[in-house]
């Protein structure tokens, strides 16, 4: 499965939103699996969006086919778009579903490992991080993906509530990263929390 995740800064929001339901029109793209977002807390201005496909080649064909007559839409309303592809790796909770129903919040991790590393920071998500999230009542799902070769990884979590995500960090976080060594794993990592809007799901 592919991953996709769009950031942008929004030049003008009503014209954004509007254009943004363009997109609906992603539900009959072959091998499209959904797409959602929303806002940034910490950045004003500031959208994320998570696509995701079956595979590179159905993207890949969209893009060729379909992506510019969708995105015509919100010409001039953003500036400021990167966009980064990852390749699912594994789940965060059990049953990995690219679903963003009941999610309020989303949680973005972006980390570049260190490509010596990259192998003992993917068994710590797995055996460390991931079952301090799962066990966190407020995670509905999540996923780890990895872009390659830059050792980059993905992490995405889908929390049914700010309160519930504050738990968790409070709680955990600081035992957690000595426990994996993440320090020694990770040569940088930038993130964010998002605001769900609803109406952006496809």
């Amino acid at each position: 499965m592919l991953v996709k995740w769009m950031r942008c800064t929004v030049l003008d929001r009503a014209g954004f939103e509007r254009g943004q339901r363009k997109w609906a029109g992603l539900s009959g793209e072959p091998g499209f699996r959904a797409q959602g977002g929303g806002w940034s807390r910490s950045q004003p201005g500031v959208v994320h969006l998570f696509g995701f496909w079956e595979s590179r080649s159905f993207y890949d064909s969209f893009m060729a086919r379909s992506h510019d007559r969708l995105a015509a839409a919100q010409t001039g309303t953003y500036q400021d778009m990167r966009v980064r592809l990852f390749q699912y790796r594994f789940d965060v909770k059990m049953g990995f579903e690219p679903r963003f129903t009941e999610a309020n919040l989303l949680r973005v991790a972006h980390l570049r490992v260190h490509r010596d590393r990259a192998e003992h920071f993917a068994l710590m998500q797995e055996k460390v991080w991931n079952p301090a999230m799962a066990g966190s009542p407020g995670m509905l799902r999540g996923v780890v993906a990895e872009a390659e070769p830059e050792s980059e990884f993905l992490v995405l979590s889908m929390w049914d509530s700010a309160a519930e995500r504050a738990k968790y960090r409070t709680e955990r976080v600081e035992r957690l990263v000595l426990r994996s060594q993440m320090g020694a794993d990770v040569a940088a990592i930038n993130g964010d929390i998002i605001d769900m809007e609803p109406s952006w799901t496809v």
